[in-house]
């Protein structure tokens, strides 16, 4: 098969293989070579696996992408040398010659999320105190997207320490959303969230304590995949961290793909979408009014929340039994007693200086909470199992809105207020995801379109603690109903 030819077929080849291709056929038969990245994760690795491409033609198209528009959006943050990269492409190309295929990624570039050590590149957080850090060693879930093939061409943009859902940092900026460069990307996985949607990177991972691979997801029309938090970190459903790594992908399908690649628990095999006649979904609004939301967000969710219905789900309006201020105490308490091994910082005054303010309250935060406190906050999160383990005895999902404002000017750190409603605290405007963190569930990020003013905007799509399969099943339906991922960016040089 000659390459064009595999260009005007490789949407049908990847609806074979994924069941959800996004891009029409028609669409490729259009394509020229020098336009590789806009191909699906999984076409791409089948044009790579079937001689299609080379991996030196695949790195050149996106490098030549990266240089042409990274410096607007600011998402790839310690690019490699191209030459480097290069070199690297033809190695594979040369083992691919012999052999030796690598695995899926065989050849495709990647950069990792900046809070992750691989092996020789710069790791600095996003914080003065690591500004000149190489790493010595890949983390061990940069290995095991090395031991799938993929080429390491630098990381993606952060907030400082990940804290944030603003993708901000003094070392190297603000990262702009894929929709409009002058607006935030979201965070903290904010570099990875547009530089997939921006077709700079052909699958992202990031890390989600409160709504960062949610939000950006959201900001950015992309996927974001939460997963149960045992699927990262092998532990049982008795030991639930409040952060995960975790996948996004330019449609569920690349989602899947890599969340298997990057994964420590199987999450499956055979995926297919979700019969959504036999589906049944409680909709959490903005809990009757207790979450303050920029003016349209809910219209966009119950617009696809009626796709849904025309779909044959059942959507119905549902309350948790719980008082949702509790919830916050409990996630400001153990957020804040996370913060407390960073006092060596705070008490060094060379280093203190370089953090920034957000932080330094943090770290003060945690010195005046009591072993009460965190008594009470674990009391609390253990009712919330209970009570999300009695929602879903009736619902198979909760949805509820993946952010409470749209993407705002990337100048301003976070939102003040929201509608009208002072926010207290620099993460109080994104207290919407704090639902699904606590519990340790899993939760995607779907899209649910566009505002007037063109900005993104997604729902939170969430099942019980294990029940990864099932949501990710979900979004392979999802993408089937919907056409919003194939509303692609225009692009700003």
């Amino acid at each position: 098969m000659k390459r064009r030819t595999f260009l005007a077929n490789s949407g049908k080849i990847g609806m074979t293989l994924s069941a959800s291709s996004v891009i029409p056929a028609r669409g490729f038969a259009a394509m020229m070579p020098s336009e590789l990245t806009s191909l699906s994760a999984i076409d791409l690795s089948i044009a790579i696996q079937e001689k299609h491409v080379s991996c030196v033609e695949v790195m050149q198209a996106y490098l030549d992408r990266i240089h042409r528009y990274n410096d607007v959006y600011n998402a790839i943050v310690s690019l490699q040398p191209d030459d480097d990269l290069i070199t690297q492409a033809l190695e594979a190309d040369n083992e691919f010659a012999k052999g030796n295929y690598r695995g899926w990624m065989h050849g495709m570039p990647h950069a990792v999320k900046d809070l992750t050590a691989v092996k020789g590149i710069r790791y600095t957080s996003g914080s003065l105190l690591y500004s000149d850090r190489i790493a010595e060693q890949d983390s061990a879930m940069v290995a095991r997207i090395r031991n799938a093939g993929a080429i390491f061409i630098g990381k993606t943009n952060t907030p400082e320490f990940g804290l944030g859902s603003q993708s901000y940092n003094p070392i190297f900026g603000a990262t702009g959303c894929a929709y409009n460069p002058e607006l935030t990307s979201g965070g903290s996985s904010g570099g990875a969230g547009c530089g997939l949607a921006t077709q700079m990177l052909p699958v992202a991972d990031g890390s989600d304590m409160m709504g960062s691979l949610r939000n950006p997801g959201a900001f950015n029309n992309v996927i974001g995949y939460r997963p149960s938090t045992n699927v990262m970190s092998g532990r049982d459903a008795t030991q639930r961290s409040l952060s995960t790594s975790g996948p996004m992908g330019r449609n569920t399908a690349d989602t899947i793909k890599f969340l298997k690649t990057i994964a420590v628990k199987n999450v499956g095999e055979n995926f297919n979408p979700l019969d959504l006649s036999a589906v049944k979904i409680g909709w959490l609004g903005n809990l009757d009014g207790y979450f303050a939301m920029e003016p349209g967000i809910l219209d966009l969710c119950e617009n696809s929340l009626g796709l849904m219905r025309e779909a044959g789900a059942k959507v119905d309006e549902v309350l948790p039994q719980f008082n949702p201020e509790d919830l916050w105490f409990c996630w400001t308490t153990l957020r804040h007693l996370g913060r407390a091994n960073m006092k060596r910082f705070y008490d060094d005054p060379v280093t203190r200086d370089k953090l920034k303010s957000d932080l330094v309250w943090e770290i003060e935060q945690s010195q005046i909470l009591t072993e009460g406190d965190r008594a009470r906050a674990n009391a609390i999160r253990g009712e919330w199992y209970r009570e999300l383990d009695r929602l879903f005895l009736e619902y198979d999902f909760l949805a509820i809105p993946s952010a409470q404002v749209f993407p705002y000017p990337k100048s301003v750190a976070w939102p003040t207020e929201i509608d009208g409603r002072p926010m207290d605290t620099y993460h109080r405007w994104m207290e919407i995801v704090i639902l699904g963190s606590l519990g340790g569930i899993p939760a995607m990020n779907v899209p649910v379109g566009f505002d007037d003013l063109g900005r993104p905007m997604g729902v939170q799509i969430m099942a019980n603690f294990g029940q990864d399969k099932k949501v990710l099943e979900f979004g392979l339906a999802y993408d089937q109903i919907t056409d919003f991922l194939q509303r692609r960016p225009e692009m700003v040089e």
